[in-house]
């Protein structure tokens, strides 16, 4: 997945800060889990979350089976001391472990598992939607950004992901290549929020 032709890591601008995006471009891993912390927080630093997390554990990368295997309440720990890694930290740790779990049970601990040798687009959602803590949203979401910047692109990838696979949008973390693109998908986010509580407001 974050290997371009010439064999380094991808570049990825999502997290806004350097080490953060670096292991986002080389890690399977580190991108789902930032996928999965990408709720109730700002995009950025849902982003920062798995380096952050690769710090405390004292490695430059994050290994499914040495998170699956970690005491729960120390795993805990990780993700509460401060800063805290999340808004709703013990949760957010828990779906971690079990993202990590699931990743050692069904792909031998390899998250790239989960997207190499899919066929199709329809495949690969119904896998992610299959994941811990990934419903269909996060699911298109990750589908997306496997797409756009990643070049993971099984027959019919953007049908499955739907409108976040659509070429030139800025919906979702899939469209941030940098400052100026962030900027664009919060105001979308901000845009459709605005006009669901108006939708709701009007029912």
């Amino acid at each position: 997945m974050t290997k371009s032709d010439n064999g380094r890591a991808r570049t990825v601008r999502i997290a806004q800060e350097p080490a953060a995006d670096e292991l986002l471009g080389r890690s399977p891993l580190a991108a789902l889990v930032g996928m999965l912390l990408d709720q109730q927080v700002p995009m950025e630093w849902a982003f920062t979350g798995p380096f952050t997390l690769a710090q405390r554990m004292g490695s430059d990368d994050l290994d499914a089976r040495e998170i699956a295997a970690y005491d729960p309440d120390a795993f805990i720990g990780l993700f509460t001391d401060k800063p805290a890694l999340h808004r709703y930290p013990g949760s957010m740790a828990k779906r971690v472990q079990q993202l990590c779990q699931y990743l050692v049970a069904e792909y031998d601990g390899q998250a790239e598992a989960v997207w190499t040798d899919a066929a199709t687009g329809a495949e690969l959602l119904k896998r992610l939607n299959a994941l811990p803590g990934f419903g269909t949203q996060k699911a298109q979401i990750f589908l997306a950004l496997l797409g756009k910047q990643f070049d993971v692109r099984p027959t019919g990838w953007r049908e499955a992901a739907g409108a976040y696979g659509e070429d030139g949008s800025h919906r979702s973390v899939a469209d941030i290549t940098g400052p100026e693109s962030l900027a664009e998908v919060r105001a979308y986010k901000q845009q459709a929020k605005a006009a669901a509580k108006a939708a709701g407001r009007s029912a």
